[in-house]
């Protein structure tokens, strides 16, 4: 639209002294109505993923593998919804702070270790430890004191009653396998 006032106005174009990055930013910078709108249905379609990834836990034996991808795919919809809110380059940079990044980086390794134990290894009770550890490292922030004994009870459950077959004739009547909990 600048263009063409320009034209019709007889201003010369080697006058304007926008630059490339700031005509870019201009034309891609949404409104704070539209970020809004942006957040609520990423956000809306996350935790809709996340409660059909729960229903899809009871179906026999599909169940484990649906309630994976959607609850992963869930959270991936709701991280990206603040991203309307801040912006991409923002919510990245905030996401790489010193006091943040170690948090993304296991976040977003717990991500896509989920869908590999699925599909690729197939350990379904692996892939469900690395669910569990996306859910404490979002609520962990939030709860800080008792997010920390719900997610060992959660690993503990895992290891015993998920996964019991997997456990080696070493670690068996041990409650971890790296602390003796024997006399």
């Amino acid at each position: 639209m600048d263009k063409l006032r320009a034209v019709l106005s007889g201003r010369d174009e080697s006058t304007d002294q926008r630059g490339v990055i700031e005509t870019v930013n201009e034309a891609s910078t949404l409104g704070w109505g539209t970020r809004v709108k942006g957040f609520i249905a990423c956000m809306v379609l996350g935790l809709g993923c996340s409660v059909l990834g729960v229903g899809c836990l009871f179906i026999p034996k599909i169940g484990i593998t649906l309630f994976i991808v959607f609850y992963t795919f869930g959270n991936i919809c709701s991280l990206a919804s603040t991203m309307f809110l801040m912006g991409p380059v923002k919510q990245l940079k905030r996401m790489c702070d010193k006091t943040r990044a170690f948090a993304t980086a296991v976040m977003l390794t717990c991500l896509v270790l989920t869908l590999c134990a699925a599909f690729w290894w197939k350990i379904f009770g692996l892939a469900l430890l690395f669910v569990i550890l996306q859910v404490w490292l979002v609520v962990h922030p939030i709860c800080k004191g008792c997010s920390t004994e719900i997610f060992l009870h959660a690993v503990q459950y895992v290891y015993e009653v998920v996964a019991p077959e997997k456990l080696s004739p070493l670690t068996a009547g041990r409650v971890w396998p790296f602390i003796d909990t024997q006399e």
